[in-house]
């Protein structure tokens, strides 16, 4: 990337955490709760105390690795 290119993007960064630091705010929140989530159902699709098919079907829904 040209350096006018990042420089450009550093602006619009800049911008925006200044103008809607509640919005950068909530994304970042609503981020964190999706990792959270997607770490469980991994740990779950994973977990052989379940029930193969029913982790295999997940895992095939969500476009997950399947559990091994």
């Amino acid at each position: 990337m040209a350096d006018t290119d990042q420089a450009y993007i550093d602006e619009l960064a800049s911008q925006l955490c200044a103008r809607h630091k509640d919005l950068l705010a909530t994304a970042e929140n609503d981020l964190a709760i999706l990792r959270t989530k997607i770490a469980l159902t991994v740990a779950f699709i994973h977990d052989p105390t379940h029930d193969r098919d029913a982790r295999t079907a997940l895992a095939q829904a969500l476009e997950l690795p399947e559990p091994r």
